[in-house]
């Protein structure tokens, strides 16, 4: 393992001193360092990764100087368009170092979600014509293959990625939290938004813990799992998968249970909502102002205004909640709203130690609420 100072010191020395990106587990430690220790204007934690790649572009263009954009190897999905058409070498020929968090890696064990991704990392970045190595865990190896990425990008004028197995970067933790002081955790507030939906009410949970509770607190009710699509993986596309289900089927309400990252990720679908006209669609977002579910890194979800946003885009209808009893109350309002309608639920980060994760497959899932969707 790499004390994160060493490796951070590492880039220092090789003149990479700009971090864009978006969290990711396998990275958390070193990103938490980063977060405490690079000033604001160095480190900006992107919307999404393609935005990251669009960031170094920008500081490079600015200062000849070459920036570090982090994600998770899910995330290659949405930086493969700037990767090809902006800073790749038959175009603008911009240098950047890719940090890739490889969940999924052949022979490891992780989540269904992740094995695809995992076992075509390496190829993927080959298709896409990358350079790339694997961090080695020491920082006398780290250090030959950072000169290594330094030496194929001057000379080549084009990106060079780093993939990270888990467990290279020693623990670090976070310093620098946002103090909130709001009277819930999501947990809770999904425990009381759930509690007031009806038997025939459909939910799309967005991926990481919301989804991981959402399902932990069905079992403990009783409640069942069909009626829920837990999106486990394709970060902030939640929303469009419950806009996809609601004029399909304009008679039921679609609740979408968002997250404040996953909205910001991919924020135009909001107004895709809104100008959609959809009736039964009851948008929530829970917001925590952090990527809680690898590793709490801030989002700005804090500093906008959400259900403003949603009102420019077209919905009918927009609330904010944050006590047990507004919760209650927004909520039972907002199911009988004519929609496009949006709750956003200001909560407090964090979760439990011991939170599960879904016991059933996501073909199972899939297949109970496609089923609870033809019967109802």
């Amino acid at each position: 393992m790499m004390k994160c100072v060493d490796f951070y010191n590492l880039l220092l020395k090789s003149k990479i001193d700009f971090f864009s990106g978006v969290p990711d587990s396998l990275l958390k430690n070193l990103l938490a360092f980063l977060t405490d220790n690079v000033p604001a204007e160095k480190h900006i934690i992107a919307a999404n990764e393609g935005n990251a790649i669009a960031l170094a572009a920008g500081y490079h263009l600015a200062t000849g100087k070459i920036g570090l954009v982090y994600m998770q190897n899910s995330g290659l999905g949405n930086s493969v368009n700037p990767l090809v058409s902006l800073v790749d070498e038959d175009v603008y020929s911009i240098p950047l170092l890719l940090m890739i968090g490889w969940r999924g890696e052949p022979g490891k064990k992780d989540e269904p979600q992740h094995f695809k991704q995992g076992r075509i990392t390496l190829d993927l970045l080959k298709t896409l014509e990358i350079p790339c190595c694997i961090l080695p865990d020491t920082i006398a190896e780290a250090e030959q293959s950072i000169n290594k990425a330094l030496f194929t990008m001057k000379k080549k004028s084009s990106p060079y990625a780093i993939v990270v197995r888990k467990g290279i970067f020693e623990h670090y933790s976070l310093k620098k939290q946002q103090q909130t002081r709001f009277k819930l955790s999501r947990e809770a507030a999904i425990k009381l938004i759930v509690a007031e939906l009806g038997h025939e009410d459909i939910v799309v949970a967005t991926t990481g813990k919301a989804s991981r509770e959402l399902f932990e607190y069905r079992g403990e009710s009783g409640h069942g799992h069909e009626k829920d699509f837990l999106t486990v993986g394709s970060m902030g596309h939640s929303a469009q998968i419950a806009l996809g289900i609601c004029l399909s089927r304009p008679e039921k309400n679609v609740f979408c249970l968002d997250g404040d990252g996953a909205m910001i990720m991919h924020m135009g679908s909001t107004a895709i909502i809104g100008s959609s006209g959809a009736s039964n669609y009851k948008h929530i977002v829970i917001n925590n102002g952090a990527h809680c579910s690898v590793g709490g890194q801030p989002t700005c979800g804090f500093k906008i205004d959400i259900p403003a946003i949603a009102k420019a885009c077209g919905y009918k209808v927009v609330f904010r909640a944050e006590s047990k009893q507004e919760i209650i109350e927004k909520t039972r309002i907002l199911r009988d709203a004519q929609g496009p309608a949006l709750l956003e639920v200001r909560v407090n980060k964090g979760a439990r130690s011991d939170l599960g994760r879904p016991t059933t497959s996501p073909l199972v899932n899939k297949h109970a609420f496609m089923k609870f969707l033809k019967n109802i």
